[in-house]
């Protein structure tokens, strides 16, 4: 196609209508991506680089507007159909120094996804230092009345205890008007978020959106564990949006590409709601999150874990401590059971910093660890193990037997962070070490789950040679990640769950391999409504996590509202109810088969917010699941001065159905639900604060 706008000549090279982007190629060989009715100042190249010698030609925060991006010039391209996919590969030549890149833009027929990735190649002569690499940069997005006034920008705080916390502003809030006339240049800031250090999600999810007025959105997500970065800004009356991986400035990034060499960036993916605004956009992101990730049974069968930590045992596991949570955990409906920290522990001086060889603590278990994996097998459940393989406590005989090199170093010097030394995965010394932990664990005593658990933040890297840290990072992330997978090679059946200190590792880097998330450490049941509602946006619903930990101590209401915060992901059930009373048991039970019962719903489900995001302090909290025959609604009311005995909740997508909302879970809230099929509103009452109920809306014949 073919079209001339001004006195250029564009040639569109790719598009997607249902994301409304074009590919566009003009007469000076520069390529753009971006809304296919935006004027060309507007778009952004496709690719922006800045490298030693070669910085930017408006010098700022942002990371657009790059010397070599500015000169990048088309090559070829090629489009491949692959496994229901269809793959673009566009070609771009900087004939200055050599630099190719090869930008591969991957989607699939009906799917409202772009998914990008960047591959360069050094064909010049003389070596190039990297010091950003774009992944995927996007320009021409507008509101509906074609300004930038009605677009709403959205980004995600992370912190320990406290994840997903999701805010919004005007995007004029954020990026102002400059008046652009009368000084002829764009500003030099941008809306950014970047990660910091080993920890991904440490201060923010790698997620963002805008909105507009029509109910229009846009939402991106870069997939990296070892330094990311995006911004958003204005260009030429429109915005942009620019993903990118580790860079210089924010992650002591620079990658040396020697002549023959090439650099693989990072994947990021951009998904557009067309109606629907953000819930419809998770909705696309959902499904894409299914689509990528490594197959594995248990994102179908689902299973219950109960785990021993959370407000229980705490990391002092004993075999007389575990039996009877063994026993009760199998009664109440738990299929597997998971040991937590502390099952090595046999140091007089504590365990944190003296971790690394993972051999069962002899005092812990008198009779052998296996006394109490037999057990859990013997009350039909699968035997799981926590483990923190990335790490070696600094007392620890590994900190001294294996070579230096196989540790994270920093000028020269082991880097040492809260009592522990960091195991780079690219080294074999460390590999193999972990690799013989694993199938001693897996192949020998049977354990059919690991959660892997990463409670420091390592800083930027680790400096093997003359590598920058923030490369060394990356390298080791690419490591650890093929070591994961190559563990699901040899175990297929073992199931891996992704834990950073809760939520700070919650990319889909690491979720594309692993099977579940943790989604919080959060301890209060009251504080992890928010959390257990907007794990969704971070996780697909069957990888998110969510503890569940009811005690003898609770009233009925307590139990139930922290049961029933978790039926919606995937249930981690912890407390001590081998000393609960009947009456408590069953309350346990009850919400256990109750997963059971709308599990197979979940798998296939796309996430909505009902209240919209919540934030940190509602008193009403909702979260829903969107399946194919019914819809599951979870619903919370805290105690807030503000909080009203009842809410109504929209749900569009039922409008004009009509429906029998079932209460499923519990039913000793005394909920009050009812139903309005002409303005799709369900309004829900709940007469006592801090309670919770989990509702199942169908269709009726």
């Amino acid at each position: 196609m073919t079209a001339a706008v001004g006195t250029l000549e564009r040639s569109c090279l790719w598009s997607h209508p249902g994301l409304r982007l074009h590919a566009v190629l003009d007469s000076t060989g520069s390529v753009r991506l971006g809304a296919p009715d935006q004027d060309w100042a507007g778009l952004v190249p496709l690719v922006e680089v800045t490298a030693t010698g070669h910085g930017r030609l408006w010098s700022g925060e942002r990371f657009i507007e790059t010397a070599i991006g500015d000169r990048l010039t088309y090559r070829d391209h090629e489009t491949v159909l692959e496994g229901g996919r269809e793959r673009t590969t566009i070609r771009l030549a900087d004939p200055e120094t050599g630099l190719v890149a090869e930008v591969v833009l991957e989607t699939a027929p009906g799917a409202g996804f772009l998914r990008s990735r960047v591959r360069l190649v050094n064909e010049g002569s003389t070596p190039l230092r990297l010091e950003s690499v774009s992944t995927l940069t996007v320009g021409g997005i507008t509101d509906v009345g074609g300004g930038l006034d009605g677009l709403t920008l959205h980004w995600a705080d992370n912190d320990w205890l406290a994840e997903c916390r999701w805010r919004k502003a005007p995007f004029r809030d954020q990026v102002v008007p400059l008046s652009r006339p009368a000084h002829g240049h764009e500003g030099r800031g941008c809306f950014e978020r970047s990660s910091q250090g080993s920890w991904s999600t440490g201060r923010h999810l790698p997620m963002g959106a805008l909105t507009d007025l029509s109910g229009h959105a846009w939402l991106w997500q870069i997939e990296s564990s070892a330094g990311w970065r995006f911004e958003t800004g204005e260009r030429e009356g429109a915005a942009y949006v620019a993903l990118f991986g580790p860079d210089d400035a924010h992650h002591q990034w620079q990658h040396t590409l020697a002549p023959g060499e090439d650099f693989h960036t990072v994947p990021a993916v951009l998904v557009r709601g067309e109606t629907g605004g953000l819930d419809a956009a998770f909705g696309e992101l959902t499904d894409y999150r299914r689509l990528i990730r490594r197959d594995h049974p248990d994102h179908r069968a689902l299973p219950v874990i109960y785990n021993d930590y959370m407000n229980t045992l705490m990391g002092d596991p004993t075999t007389d401590k575990l039996l009877p949570l063994v026993e009760a955990a199998g009664t109440a409906g738990a299929e597997v059971f998971v040991i937590d920290a502390g099952w090595y522990d046999d140091d007089a001086q504590g365990w944190w910093d003296a971790v690394g060889a993972w051999q069962p603590a002899r005092g812990r278990f008198p009779g052998g660890i296996q006394e109490v994996l037999d057990a859990i097998r013997g009350h039909g459940m699968v035997p799981g193990l926590w483990l923190e393989p990335e790490v070696v406590g600094v007392r620890s005989p590994l900190a001294d037997t294996l070579p230096p090199e196989a540790f994270f170093r920093r000028g020269g010097l082991r880097v040492t962070e809260h009592g522990r030394h960091h195991l780079d995965l690219r080294h074999p010394a460390a590999r193999a070490h972990l690799d013989a932990v694993v199938d001693r664990l897996v192949g020998e005593w049977g354990v059919g789950y690991l959660k892997l658990d990463y409670n420091i933040n390592i800083g930027p890297g680790t400096e093997n040679g003359r590598e920058s840290p923030g490369a060394g990072l990356l390298g080791h992330h690419r490591a650890h990640l093929d070591w994961m997978s190559a563990l699901l090679d040899r175990h297929p059946g073992l199931v891996l769950e992704n834990c950073g200190s809760g939520g700070l590792r919650m990319d889909y880097a690491q979720l594309a391999v692993t099977q579940l998330q943790s989604t919080s450490d959060q301890q209060d049941l009251l504080r992890y409504p928010p959390i257990a509602a907007s794990a969704a946006t971070a996780v697909a619903p069957e990888q998110a996590a969510v503890w569940a930990y009811p005690q003898p101590e609770h009233t009925p209401d307590r139990i139930a509202f922290t049961l029933t915060g978790a039926l919606l992901g995937r249930i981690h059930l912890s407390g001590f109810l081998d000393r609960m009373n009947d009456e408590q048991f069953e309350l346990v039970r009850s919400a256990i088969r109750v997963y059971k019962d709308i599990r197979p719903e979940i798998a296939g489900a796309r996430p909505f917010w009902p209240l919209g995001l919540p934030d940190w302090e509602d008193g009403w909290i909702a979260h829903g699941l969107r399946g194919r025959d019914a819809t599951l609604v979870a619903v919370w009311r805290r105690e807030r001065a503000d909080a009203p005995e009842s809410r109504t909740l929209t749900l569009a997508h039922l409008r004009g159905v009509e429906a029998r909302p079932e209460v499923l879970q519990p039913t000793t809230a005394d909920a009050m639900v009812e139903w309005d099929a002409d303005e799709g509103k369900l309004t829900v009452g709940l007469p006592r604060a801090d309670t919770a109920v989990l509702l199942r809306l169908a269709a009726t014949a």
